[in-house]
């Protein structure tokens, strides 16, 4: 499957075209099948687009798994542009901490009611293209916005450079 993405939109118009779509198909399968099962169906099948999506971007990039994980993470930072308001912890060779305080993708899908839709669609971005890695990246991410939290806590952590290898 080839990727397309069209450069000219940011992610946040990508996400609100695919809501305007799939929020009311999520609705009518909700009526149709209850909402545990059309919630089951859609998620798992958005969750496994979007990792191979991530998978398909990676296999594009060059270098080690950390640094396709470094080529992803900058690439989607372009598509995001000031769509989150970032504050920058600590990024050294070992971790990477940071805390978003400010999200406009969790205010349009909080607004819509469909945070978990929402998490899919944006959130869980990052632990596909940390899953890209080959362990050399990971992600502990305790707090969100977009499950109500004040911000989301983004703990970055990179082994192999803590190894000394």
């Amino acid at each position: 499957m080839e990727v397309v993405e069209d450069k000219n939109l940011s992610l946040l118009d990508r996400v609100k075209i695919q809501s305007e779509l799939l929020i009311p198909l999520l609705k009518d399968l909700r009526q149709e099948l209850g909402e545990e099962k059309a919630n089951e169906i859609v998620y798992r099948s958005l969750r496994n687009h979007l990792k191979n999506h991530y998978q398909i971007l990676a296999e594009s990039k060059s270098g080690s798994g950390q640094e396709k994980w470094a080529a992803l993470t900058e690439d989607m930072l372009v598509t995001i542009g000031d769509d989150v308001e970032i504050e920058h912890l600590r990024d050294d060779g070992e971790a990477l901490n940071l805390d978003v305080i400010g999200c406009r993708y969790a205010r349009h899908f909080l607004r819509v009611c469909e945070p978990e839709l929402g998490a899919i669609l944006t959130c869980e971005l990052d632990e596909h293209t940390v899953a890209t890695s080959n362990d050399e990246v990971t992600l502990n991410r305790p707090k969100t916005i977009m499950k109500g939290d004040s911000k989301c806590e983004f703990r970055y952590a990179f082994p192999k450079n803590r190894n000394g290898a």
